[in-house]
Formats: C-alpha cells, sequence, structure tokens
C-alpha cells in the first residue's frame, strides 16, 4: 500500500519550524511494508487543503495529516475537511471532559470558550483519542482510502501514531512487503560510482530500485524490493547488494542504514580502541559529531579546539619554532596536534584540523579554503594539504568529512597491517 503524508501550517513554509513529522512518520511506515509516494507542506487555508487532499487520493491509498486542528482562528483545517467529506462537526462530549479536565490538572484555571472548539469532530470520523493533549485525532475511510487527522505537535503526534493510527493500519495493510539493503561508501563520488557498478544495475530485476543518495564525501545505496514474495525480495536484493559491495570493497564501510559517525563509532567501541581530536579551523565540529552518536563514551576521550597559536603550543605542546617556519596551517602542525591530542588525552587515535574557513584571512600562498588535516594513529601518523571554496560552513563540514575519511583509512591499514 502506498501513502502520502500532509504537513499544513504556515510555519513550516515561511522556515519558522523544520517539518520532522513527515521523516518520523515514514520510519514508522516502513516496519509494515508501506511506502511513502509524496511528502506535501501546505498552508492552513480551505483551497490548499481541498487541492492536497483531492491529489492526494490519486497517488495513494493512505494519507495521514498533521497539523491545522488548533482552537484559533487561523486553523480552518476541521470545517475544510468537513466541506470535503460532505459531513459536520459535532461536539464529542468524552473529547470535552477530557480537555476540561487537562485544564484543571494543569491548574489554568477556567477553561476558554474556545477551547472547547478542540472537541468539535468530523460526525462520520473515528475519534483517535489524545491522551496527551487537548486536540484528538480523527480518522476515517471514503473510496476505499483511509485518512487521519492528527494534531503538528511532535509529541501528541507521535503518541495518536503508535497508539491510534499504527494497529489500524495493521489491519488493512495486505500481504505485500518491501525489502530494503544498504551499503554505505566514502572516498568514491556519484558519478564514478555509479559508472563501476553499470553493468550490475543494467541487469538488476524490475521489481528492484536503486537509489543514491550522496552527501559530502560519501554515498549511501539504498536497494528497495516491492513483492508479494518477502523471501524471493530479500533474497534477490541482498545477491544484487553483495555484488555491489564486492565491487566497490575499498570504498564501503557498512552494509546497513547507518551514519559514518556510527560505524565509527561502534567500531571503535568493539575494538577497544580510543579518539580524540585537536581542532582548529573546523572548532569542535569533528568532536561534536561523534559524540552526537550513542556509545560515543566508549571509545572518545575528549577534544581541544586550540584557536590562537598559542593555545595549540601551550595544550598541544606544538613547537613555537616550527610554528614560526611554516605557519598554524601546515602539515607540519597538524601532525603535531595529533600526536600532541593523542599524548594529551592518551588515544589510541588522533585527528587534527588547521586552515582557513573563510569569507576572509586568506593570503597568495595560503589562500581561503585551504585546509590541512593529519591523523596519528597506534603506529604512524598522515597528513594532507586540501584546497576547498570561499564557503566557510562548507568548508568546516568538507574538514570534518575529510578527518574522519582519513581516521577510517588509517585504521583499516593499521588494521590489515596486523594481520600481515
Amino acid at each position: 500500500m502506498n501513502a502520502e503524508i500532509i504537513t499544513i501550517g504556515d510555519e513550516i513554509l515561511n522556515g519558522q519550524i523544520i517539518d520532522t513529522n513527515s521523516a518520523w512518520i515514514a520510519q514508522q511506515l516502513a516496519p509494515l511494508h508501506i511506502r511513502v509516494v509524496q511528502i506535501s507542506s501546505i498552508s492552513d487555508t480551505p483551497q490548499a487543503i481541498h487541492g492536497a487532499l483531492e491529489q492526494a487520493e490519486q497517488r495513494a491509498d493512505i494519507i495521514l495529516v498533521t497539523g491545522g486542528l488548533g482552537p484559533t482562528k487561523d486553523d480552518v483545517t476541521k470545517s475544510t475537511i468537513a466541506s470535503y467529506f460532505n459531513t459536520t462537526l459535532v461536539r464529542n462530549a468524552q473529547v470535552l471532559a477530557h480537555v476540561q479536565q487537562l485544564f484543571e490538572r494543569l491548574g489554568r484555571g477556567d477553561m476558554p470558550e474556545i477551547n472547547k472548539q478542540q472537541a468539535d469532530v468530523l460526525a462520520n470520523a473515528d475519534i483517535l483519542f489524545n491522551d496527551v493533549g487537548t486536540a484528538p485525532g480523527m480518522a476515517l475511510r471514503q473510496h476505499g482510502k483511509y485518512y487521519a487527522f492528527l494534531p503538528g505537535v511532535p509529541f501528541e503526534m507521535k503518541f495518536l501514531i503508535e497508539n491510534r493510527v499504527l494497529p489500524d493500519l495493521r489491519r488493512l495493510q495486505p500481504q505485500l512487503f518491501v525489502y530494503n539493503a544498504h551499503i554505505l561508501t566514502i572516498g568514491i563520488g556519484e558519478s564514478h560510482l555509479a559508472q563501476q557498478i553499470a553493468d550490475i544495475e543494467d541487469t538488476m530485476p524490475p521489481f528492484v530500485k536503486l537509489a543514491y543518495l550522496p552527501k559530502l564525501g560519501l554515498v549511501r545505496l539504498r536497494f528497495t524490493a516491492i513483492g508479494t514474495d518477502y523471501d524471493q525480495l530479500k533474497s534477490a536484493t541482498d545477491n544484487i547488494a553483495d555484488m555491489v559491495a564486492s565491487r566497490l570493497a575499498d570504498n564501503v564501510v557498512a552494509r546497513q542504514d547507518c551514519s559514518f559517525e556510527e560505524v565509527i563509532v561502534q567500531t571503535f567501541g568493539e575494538r577497544g580502541l580510543s579518539l580524540s581530536t585537536a581542532e582548529s579551523c573546523t572548532g569542535g565540529n569533528i568532536s561534536t559529531q561523534i559524540t552526537a552518536i550513542a556509545g560515543a563514551s566508549k571509545m572518545f576521550q575528549g577534544a581541544a579546539v586550540v584557536y590562537s597559536n598559542e593555545a595549540k603550543v601551550d595544550v598541544l605542546h606544538v613547537d613555537p619554532d616550527t610554528l614560526r617556519a611554516h605557519g598554524a596551517v601546515s602539515e607540519q602542525i597538524v601532525e603535531q596536534m595529533a600526536i600532541g591530542a593523542k599524548a594529551t588525552f592518551h588515544s589510541d587515535y588522533a585527528i587534527a584540523t588547521s586552515g582557513i574557513a573563510g569569507p576572509g584571512g586568506g593570503t597568495a600562498d595560503k589562500p581561503v579554503g585551504m585546509v590541512c588535516v593529519a591523523v596519528a594513529g597506534r603506529y604512524e601518523t598522515c597528513s594532507k594539504t586540501l584546497y576547498y571554496k570561499n564557503d566557510r560552513g562548507i568548508n568546516i563540514q568538507r574538514a570534518t568529512m575529510a578527518g574522519l575519511t582519513m581516521l577510517w583509512n588509517l585504521f583499516q591499514k593499521e588494521e590489515r597491517a596486523k594481520m600481515e
């Protein structure tokens, strides 16, 4: 079955808030083998809501709508969908009692008259009682489609999806399966990757689709198969993914749906290895990416953000003579920074960065976008100079990815050396 997710609210369209609801809902539908075919954000106007529902009916079997169920005048969703489904709004006594109890329990005093409107629901809908908020959800079936209208507040929406909507969908779902296989690659661009596996992609059966999902420094491959025979889907998809992984062996870091940082944290944790960072131009971004992952405490020792030359000397014991001779943005200095971090934090590995992130500060010899990265490992230290463009944010992201990639490559090299 196919689903469409519609989010209602001008605050999403004008960028005041980010639509996290749709991504979360899609993640909940995947285990039920329900494929999301469209995600739309629309304004809270009768025309936009009516048009979105009309189009969704043509694309999807399940239409899930969040937002627009508040009691204020700018929320017109309920009156619009009542008109759309040729029904009326009725005040539900059980919902009204629940809303009144919430006001009393929270000590908010007398409930304003406007909040009583939150008990107004479609006359022909099933009420999705909201135990954690004041706005109930509503579900109904029409023309063979399932509709659910939910509040936009994330924790309320999540409660209703998990406790009201998903049980409904489990009863509706026919035996149609969706199977996904994943490959995470680094160090190879999307076009070069596609060229290397073109012959494999050309021979894939029609029920298997390959998606390229590139980010800075990596490409994620997702193989998706849809059909009625789960074992056949899994076997065919895994076989294709195995061939691709074998072809791209040097660039593959994971065979699961995860981030590069998760791979590093998990792998280092399992091997009993530790990491530290010494960051100048990246300003702590590498350590932020690592410590955002659960389990980082098992492998991450610490970080030093050393912007000034004095900090590099005082904290990491960089040689002042080397600083004067080569400057802070040099491979000689980042190597000393990495070695200093490794010693200071007693780690097995350390990443160091120094550069001119921009938009100013460059010279003829060291232009904006010049970044030096080093990694100190158990047995050796390596460094590299990279040249990016005049975009501070992107330069920091690229330097971060370069540091993580160099860390992974050195780790792999040292692991192979141990086995020889």
